[in-house]
């Protein structure tokens, strides 16, 4: 206990260290800015691959990962910014921006799904590399559910934002991980692998879908309810 709490000053006595213990805001934009970097960097790989294997899988993939990354980039922009204009305004307009990326990114992910199905393609993994795998998906899981529970209170726009980006995520996650896990282990036949993951694949893309709508429709009534004209 006494190591934790030591450690606990030594962090908050740095003004970056005490924010990010104290300010549950800090602590999302800060996770975002990793995920931003992350997105960044599998966009750059995967669109390197697609125009060294002129391969529009990898391209639809490079897509899909620059939507993620333009709204985690605009969610992080707004925080930084958030006291050079005025707040709730911003934060609105960063949530239909991203209910309308939401939208979109359920069509590139159709896309990828469909080339998926056609071309045949999944990665065939080892059993230590498809549990790390599967670890680090359910570890999302966790993460997101914990940040709907303890930010359930907390109605503000952008971390509203910033938890339905990590839904969307963590959906497109699960379907990446079943369609590995199938090839990898799965006894079924490849008919039947289709199936599923073409089930799956418009279950995914439905739901996001859905969140870009969703988002859309309660920034608009909260932007309202904020003016005071409902």
């Amino acid at each position: 206990m006494k190591a934790k709490q030591t450690v606990i000053r030594m962090i908050e006595g740095t003004k970056i260290g005490r924010q990010f213990i104290q300010e549950q805001r800090f602590r999302a934009l800060f996770s975002t800015a990793l995920g931003l970097s992350v997105n960044l960097l599998y966009a750059f790989y995967h669109g390197a691959l697609g125009v060294v294997n002129q391969s529009l899988w990898f391209v639809a993939m490079c897509a899909y990962y620059i939507i993620l990354s333009s709204m985690r980039f605009s969610a992080v922009l707004c925080g930084w910014k958030r006291k050079s204009v005025v707040p709730e305004d911003t934060e609105y307009f960063v949530a239909k921006l991203c209910g309308g990326l939401l939208a979109l990114l359920s069509f590139i992910l159709a896309v990828v799904v469909s080339i998926s199905l056609s071309q045949n393609v999944a990665v065939k993994h080892g059993e230590i590399v498809m549990i790390t795998i599967a670890t680090y998906t359910f570890y999302k899981i966790t993460i997101a559910i914990i940040r709907a529970i303890k930010q359930r209170k907390n109605t503000a726009p952008l971390l509203t934002v910033i938890r339905t980006i990590g839904y969307a995520e963590v959906a497109a996650s699960l379907l990446t991980l079943q369609r590995s896990m199938l090839v990898s282990f799965g006894p079924m036949d490849d008919t039947s692998m289709d199936i599923m993951n073409g089930l799956t694949g418009i279950s995914v893309c439905l739901f996001i879908l859905l969140l870009g709508i969703f988002t859309i429709s309660r920034s608009s009534k909260e932007r309202k309810k904020a003016d005071g004209t409902v």
